[in-house]
């Protein structure tokens, strides 16, 4: 099964989905519950990236090994204006 998001929401004892979504009986799920966020907040988005600074997820970047890349490696990116 493909990886999806979906829209849900709580009605006090269960998940309920927003929309209509095929699943097998019985498939085995990852739920991540993340807050509905109708407008950027910028509250909110500090939270968030204090929370990936504390967690273990991106350690391996610490690694000297992983510092395979150089300034002469690939060109730089520029958003448009």
């Amino acid at each position: 099964m493909a990886t999806v998001a979906i829209q849900a929401h709580y009605d006090g004892e269960r998940i309920i989905l927003d929309e209509p979504f095929e699943i097998p009986a019985h498939a085995p799920l990852i739920v991540t519950v993340l807050p509905a966020v109708s407008e950027p907040n910028a509250d909110a988005e500090e939270v968030w990236v204090r929370a990936t600074a504390s967690s273990d997820a991106f350690a391996f970047l610490a690694d000297p090994a992983e510092d395979i890349y150089t300034v002469e490696d690939g060109e730089p990116f520029r958003d448009a204006v």
